[in-house]
């Protein structure tokens, strides 16, 4: 494997030097390049669970040589990874730049739509639909965008994750290209909306074939799985399984899931793969060597497919990050041979959290519970037709939230309060349902504070629906097997934000900091101007001496 990396590694240092030219020095000091990461799913504990497994190159080497905001939260709901995404490039919240999921019912088209469809444009490097995609649903600017217009389109922007919304909405509107895997083809591929075909080198990674290499050695544990004793035992019965197995127990033998490559993203070799892609980025596209600062966005979504599948005390979970840190070591080291250590500026945190697995909390006396939407929603069905007569008076139950079918309201002449307190008796009667609240009253409703606030940056009301089901902690619905995230708890908003790097100096920040403070710090730290839709607040202890 290493001999097929120094090959392609051999013609991308090729390409870089016969093109790579001296930065031209500026007034303002930048570094030369920023890498912007996002691990998906990754809670804050996670820094530090596993640490005295990890080597010292990777999270050790950035809580060692990093500046870590240890108190950093989301402060919006819901807690997802198009939102999540979005917030830390845009400093904003989805009540402003509008990606309030991943998916939600659009009142204004009158029908469900993902955040970053775009049946306008085509597929680049497959003949899939998976690159019917842009930006164009983020209502607000990046901080990548942010740094191209300052610098006049000089600087080079571009994102890269196996998820297409991880690479697209962090790229911004003017990156020069975001690229994501296509598990239908096992390929790298991108959008017309950035270029009508692959790069070169693009094309040349892609025939590697690298996800098939991986996935061929199966998954086994990287150490020795009595090692594991931050985890729970290797099969239990609330984890999730791949579709070969009757048991979720190591050594998963993805080799034998048939076409290979379709699997990749739910192994840490996912990861791997995403970071030797982010590498041929920075070598091929000249990362680093030009005569402005250019800025990469890496988001990986690994950790998010397993953390899914096997809850985030499975041993799957451990083992993921554990690879993940040498991943880490191996991109630190090569970021500081090709790019300089004091020249670039980088930046870790994640999308959001995690929430334990029911099961498991409940084994361990903890209330937890999941909540049987689809049957309640069908409940909740009835009930509003014995009151209000035939009709689907609901169009949807997306994101925790409840839409109504306005038109058939304003038809019926149904009295808005009447209707939206026969919802609310409903569903409070319900187990593991704490609050059922009015967003169109949300001044009105008693609620804590902090609550209050993240449900109201959540809600955009062309995009949101009228009523928010709080979940008691530890509650979610959906699903009997693995975890999920979404809620305003703080398993699935306190996050990890580490920087290291240009200007940098250690330290550890315990004091209040937003997902939405990562955009303007960043760009203070590069003066330039705050994306467009801004409402976070510059980290000033970074710039302490």
């Amino acid at each position: 494997m290493k001999n097929i990396f120094a090959a392609f590694a051999l013609l991308s240092c090729i390409t870089l030097s016969a093109q790579t030219v001296a930065p031209t020095p500026t007034a303002t000091a930048r570094p030369k390049l920023v890498v912007g990461m996002v691990v998906d799913q990754m809670r804050w504990d996670f820094l530090y669970r596993y640490q005295d497994k990890y080597v010292a190159g990777g999270f050790k080497r950035l809580l060692r040589d990093g500046y870590s905001c240890e108190n950093t939260h989301i402060n919006y709901s819901p807690s997802y990874t198009a939102c999540g995404h979005t917030c830390v490039y845009t400093g904003s919240v989805p009540s402003v730049h509008g990606i309030t999921g991943n998916n939600w019912f659009d009142l204004k088209e009158n029908k469900y739509v993902y955040c970053t469809e775009d049946t306008t444009e085509k597929t680049v490097g497959s003949s899939s639909k998976a690159g019917l995609m842009s930006p164009r649903r983020m209502l607000t600017t990046t901080i990548t965008d942010e740094l191209r217009l300052a610098t006049n389109f000089r600087s080079k922007v571009i994102g890269v994750a196996l998820k297409d919304r991880g690479s697209i909405l962090p790229a911004g509107h003017t990156a020069n290209a975001a690229y994501f895997y296509d598990p239908s083809a096992g390929n790298w591929i991108t959008s017309t909306y950035y270029m009508q075909e692959l790069p070169t080198w693009v094309k040349q990674f892609n025939d590697y074939k690298l996800p098939e290499k991986y996935l061929a050695e199966n998954w086994s544990t990287l150490q020795p799985i009595e090692k594991y004793i931050e985890s729970t035992d290797d099969d239990e019965q609330y984890e999730g399984l791949f579709e070969n197995e009757t048991k979720a127990m190591f050594t998963h033998k993805v080799s034998e899931i048939k076409p290979t490559y379709k699997i990749l993203a739910a192994t840490p070799f996912g990861n791997t793969v995403t970071l030797k892609f982010a590498e041929g980025v920075i070598l091929n596209e000249r990362m680093g060597g030009h005569d402005a600062t250019d800025f990469l966005a890496v988001s990986l979504s690994s950790t998010d497919y397993v953390g899914h599948r096997f809850g985030p005390n499975s041993v799957e979970t451990e083992d993921c990050y554990l690879r993940l840190d040498r991943d880490l070591a191996e991109f630190f080291t090569f970021l500081d041979e090709q790019v300089g250590a004091g020249n670039y500026l980088f930046y870790l945190t994640a999308d959001h959290g995690v929430a334990h697995v029911p099961d498991f909390s409940k084994e361990h006396k903890i209330p937890a519970g999941v909540f049987p939407i689809d049957t309640v929603m069908k409940q909740l069905e009835t009930k509003l037709k014995q009151q209000y007569g035939e009709g689907d008076w609901l169009l949807s139950f997306e994101n925790m939230q409840l839409y109504f079918n306005n038109k058939l309201l304003e038809e019926k002449k149904i009295d808005r309060a009447a209707f939206k307190k026969t919802i609310h008796n409903f569903m409070v009667q319900f187990e593991g349902v704490a609050k059922v609240i009015d967003l169109e009253n949300l001044s009105n409703e008693l609620l804590e504070a902090r609550m209050k606030r993240d449900i109201s940056n959540g809600f955009y009301p062309k995009r949101s629906g009228e009523m928010y089901v709080l979940y008691e902690p530890a509650w979610f619905d959906g699903m009997d097997k693995g975890t999920t995230h979404g809620s305003v708890y703080p398993y699935d908003t306190h996050i990890p934000l580490v920087w290291m790097g240009w200007n940098v100096k250690p330290g550890e920040d315990h004091s209040d900091i937003h997902m939405t403070d990562i955009a303007p710090t960043v760009a203070a730290m590069l003066h330039i101007q705050e994306p467009n839709g801004n409402v976070g607040k510059v980290i000033e202890g970074l710039f302490k001496k």
